[in-house]
């Protein structure tokens, strides 16, 4: 079983340091003992409210010349994740386009984005043309895999945000 787990809150990301662990989770499941096979956490400390909770995409495809199965995930933060869908490891992770800029690149090695400081939404600092937005370049859409052609298919959204934190 596959699914993704929320956000973490509330959304003042001060006021709740660390990686918020277990949130922004793609998480692997097997279904007869409930346990837990893998967590592969995508937006470590969500500032933004990406909530990647949507579309498990499941394929078989070669990875380094060897039939794997896969799980793509293209996320509300813009980028579209493939993992093994066996043991968690990630593959591949890549921006939708190039618009995308709260995020540099994911090290695949450590599988950790590489944020761009500049979008960051802690206070004293006003982010403009945050890409995507809160609601995402891909949010709870309708996709579909065409074995064939190997090929993923998705709408996707193209909004950015301002963000002005501030104190009442």
């Amino acid at each position: 079983l596959y699914y993704g787990s929320g956000n973490p809150a509330p959304w003042n990301e001060t006021m709740r340091p660390g990686d918020n662990k277990w949130t922004m989770t793609i998480w692997g499941r097997d279904i007869n003992s409930g346990e837990a096979k893998f967590g592969y956490q995508k937006t470590p400390h969500d500032e933004w409210d990406y909530a990647g909770v949507n579309y498990m995409g499941l394929s078989e495809q070669k990875v380094n010349g060897k039939m794997t199965k896969l799980l793509t995930h293209p996320d509300r933060n813009g980028l579209v994740y493939t993992l093994n869908r066996e043991n968690g490891d990630l593959v591949n992770a890549f921006k939708i386009d190039n618009t995308v800029n709260w995020v540099k690149h994911v090290d695949l090695k450590t599988g950790l984005p590489v944020r761009d400081p500049e979008y960051s939404t802690h206070m004293d600092h006003e982010a403009k043309g945050i890409c995507p937005s809160a609601m995402g370049y891909h949010n709870q859409g309708i996709e579909s895999y065409d074995p064939n052609r190997q090929l993923f298919f998705m709408g996707v959204n193209h909004i950015c945000m301002d963000w002005e934190p501030f104190m009442l």
